[in-house]
């Protein structure tokens, strides 16, 4: 059952469009998160999904009613839909059971005896009981969010956006808000979550959109986004992927100054001296030894590409060159390929309309 739907979402400010064109269906039970690199839209995606940001053009849909359109009541709307911000939004000179029960007894009318013991009760499930009665200010960031939680959920919402809950905790509370969040999620809450916690989001979500280019970039299950991610740039984000691209357009290239590029590369991504030095000696084998000096001119240009992930410390590197099929790893100079394949945990010839060779170095 669609809870929001999104049609054709445009954002843009003076100067800077960060939604171009978003397209997307919220269900019942969806637990979505929402991720990608800083400056994609991600939060002013959620913001205009209850109007906190006024869209360009295009339409939201939320159980049925159209909130993008001007006759909309969109007071009624939002009381769907609880939002919990990065900033806590806590009301300073309020106590923490007020905070909680001020939104249910205001807006939908609940006995003050009942909106206190509801309170209450959302206090003990997120760990705060004992602090009802303190103010904001005398919580931590991770007890603040934990409040926020509990007011966002008093409202009896049938959607929880939550736009980057842990952003502005202490590294050593973010577990206690994150704990809270996975708790909702066994109970069954609908929620979109922009988070940069990818494990949190491996872990918890059902659905995970991946934003760039001003919408969703690519969308599907945690493991079709974060173990086989289709499009180039989820990959390397995901990955946390660094790059490193050369390429000889002919045997009079300056091979040695790529081989002090990679160094370079290996500099500025803190990699190990053993593991820089590897990824050169490998170029020298495969890349010079193996392809420039051995492949005809109609194969020119050979292309280098280097990549270490900062996810999980390991090193590819990939060798595409053109003409006929050559496999310099059972070809090559014989001395440079068990150089290649000492160095290497895996070594790998294909030919698809063009050669490519991906070494992953050992580890």
């Amino acid at each position: 059952m669609s809870l929001i739907k999104i049609e054709h979402l445009k954002k843009e400010y003076p100067g800077v469009t960060p939604l171009t064109d978003v397209n997307a269906e919220v269900n019942k039970g969806d637990i979505i998160s929402v991720i990608g690199p800083s400056g994609t839209g991600k939060s002013t995606l959620l913001r205009c999904l209850n109007l906190l940001e006024e869209p360009t053009s295009g339409t939201v849909t939320v159980d049925g009613e159209v909130i993008t359109d001007p006759k909309c009541n969109i007071s009624m709307v939002r009381r769907k839909m609880g939002m919990v911000f990065q900033s806590f939004n806590l009301f300073a000179n309020r106590n923490i059971i007020d905070n909680v029960t001020s939104a249910p007894v205001d807006l939908l009318k609940v006995p003050k005896e009942q909106a206190y013991k509801e309170g209450m009760e959302l206090l003990r499930r997120v760990g705060l009981a004992e602090k009802a009665l303190n103010f904001p200010d005398e919580l931590s960031g991770g007890q603040k969010q934990r409040v926020a939680i509990a007011r966002a959920i008093a409202m009896k919402p049938e959607i929880i956006l939550f736009d980057e809950p842990t952003s502005a905790l202490d590294p050593t509370m973010v577990g206690e808000v994150l704990s809270v969040i996975r708790s909702l999620a066994r109970e069954g809450m609908t929620m979109m979550i922009v988070t940069h916690e990818m494990k949190f989001a491996r872990d918890v979500s059902t659905r995970v959109f991946y934003m760039d280019e001003g919408g969703i970039y690519e969308e599907g299950s945690p493991e079709q986004i974060f173990d086989f991610p289709r499009k180039e740039k989820t990959r390397i984000f995901i990955k946390r992927l660094k790059q490193l691209e050369i390429e000889a357009a002919s045997r009079d290239a300056d091979l040695i100054g790529a081989v002090s590029k990679i160094e370079e590369f290996g500099r500025q991504n803190l990699l190990s001296s053993r593991t820089v030095r590897n990824m050169q000696l490998c170029f020298e084998e495969l890349a010079v030894r193996c392809t420039v000096n051995a492949v005809s001119p109609d194969a020119m240009p050979v292309s280098f590409k280097a990549e270490y992930s900062e996810a999980d410390g390991r090193t590819e590197m990939t060798v595409t060159y053109g003409g006929a099929p050559y496999d310099p790893l059972t070809e090559g100079d014989e001395l440079s390929v068990k150089l290649i394949k000492s160095l290497s945990s895996e070594a790998v010839y294909s030919y698809e309309g063009i050669n490519r060779v991906v070494i992953r170095l050992g580890e």
